[in-house]
């Protein structure tokens, strides 16, 4: 994990020391409940929490069969799923499309590659299993071109498929990753006649950098989306569809929230949504057995001010304005929710309560086995009949339109 980087000349300003030293005082009084050695995982996992990071492997290749176009992948929850999928890979390819799973066992499981890997290949056997399945948005032989959307942090590049509608769709891609893992919507999207935009925001890679460098898990992510939004309108748009995928959902429904653009808003899509941080980081320090102390301290220093000099945040996390379960009565545009039960990362519990909560507005069509935004992978004739279904029972697509 990368440190936050320093401010220039550390140490130089009086102002500086005055706050650093307010700051140390609030750390220590809160230290002084664990300790200062469960205080300092604290601020590793808050650190992490908001630090951008690379790709990490997370399955091995453990054989390359190029005659019969296999691959054979150490066993783990995703790497088992039905459907198709793609591979990080590192060597002579970068990225590799995987098709069925042909076999496994107890340690392994081989799949078709559905890229053509030639007898001279070689790939080194550190590897990231994907949902993306496309990594490029020619792959989809179908018309679009890239602009730049002009943003508070700079140009942010984005992907516009044209289409006849009106109705522009937007979508949000999640943490860690990049508008390309929303690549697989379009072409249902396209067939019913919405162009659609896939944006970047601030930190994530392609954005430009904010000038501290570090999530703020959709609090001011949802600035660079909102300007795509008015980039939409100047170019014909008179609707707005939102889709977000992930940390994407949590940007969508802040954007819905507070846009200045949010009456144009027709309705939100989401796939594996953040609705409430606090609930999926509790789960993620669970996964990772942390104990309660340094679960509850780290969500203290993110949403302190005296946090951020330890985080490398510019401004504490607003959790409650993040948490749009309490906030539900403020929703005014239809929502579907797609999200698997056994998510594995973003737990479902809010999404959930988040139905229970504005039933009048929030549809939730609950999948199970299909892992964190691998819903359209593992069963992509059911998302894509979901999605079709509830855009005519809204009417923000016709019942009529043939897709």
């Amino acid at each position: 994990m990368m440190a936050p980087r320093r401010a220039a000349g550390f140490g130089a300003s009086p102002a500086f020391r005055t706050g650093l030293r307010t700051a140390i005082v609030g750390l220590s009084a809160a230290l002084g409940l664990v300790g200062a050695a469960c205080g300092g995982a604290a601020v590793r996992v808050a650190r992490l929490v908001v630090t951008p990071a690379a790709r990490r492997a997370d399955t091995r290749i453990l054989a390359l069969d190029t005659a019969a176009q296999t691959i054979t992948l150490s066993r783990t929850p995703d790497t088992e799923l039905p459907g198709r999928y793609g591979l990080f890979t590192r060597g002579t390819e970068d990225y590799v499309k995987l098709g069925s799973v042909l076999s496994q066992d107890a340690t392994s499981v081989t799949r078709k590659l559905l890229t053509e890997i030639g007898a001279q290949s070689r790939l080194s056997a550190d590897a990231a299993f994907s949902g993306w399945y496309y990594d490029r948005p020619e792959q989809l032989h179908l018309p679009y071109t890239s602009q730049l959307i002009g943003s508070a942090v700079g140009p942010c590049p984005a992907w516009v498929f044209p289409g006849e509608s009106d109705t522009w769709c937007i979508q949000v891609h999640g943490r860690g990753t990049t508008r390309a893992e929303c690549l697989r919507a379009v072409p249902l999207l396209h067939s019913l006649g919405f162009p659609t935009m896939l944006v970047s925001y601030r930190n994530d890679g392609e954005a430009p950098r904010s000038r501290n460098g570090t999530y703020a898990l959709g609090a001011t992510e949802w600035r660079d989306v909102d300007a795509a939004i008015g980039f939409a309108r100047r170019a014909g748009a008179k609707r707005i569809l939102l889709m977000g995928w992930s940390m994407g959902g949590a940007i969508c429904l802040q954007l819905a929230l507070r846009s200045a653009h949010r009456d144009r808003i027709d309705g939100i899509i989401l796939d594996s949504p953040v609705v409430d941080w606090r609930v999926v980081l509790d789960y993620q320090a669970q996964q990772m057995r942390l104990p309660h102390p340094i679960t509850n301290l780290a969500l203290e220093t993110l949403g302190s001010a005296w946090g951020t000099a330890f985080t490398g945040a510019g401004a504490p996390i607003p959790f409650d304005d993040l948490d749009v379960v309490a906030r539900a009565d403020e929703l005014k545009v239809p929502v579907l929710i797609l999200h698997s039960d056994d998510d594995g990362f973003v737990p479902s519990d809010a999404s959930h309560a988040l139905a229970d909560a504005r039933p009048d507005l929030v549809q939730l069509d609950v999948f199970t086995g299909a892992r964190h935004t691998k819903l359209w992978n593992y069963d992509q004739n059911r998302w894509n009949a979901d999605i079709r279904g509830w855009l005519a029972r809204t009417g923000i697509v016709p019942a009529t339109t043939d897709a």
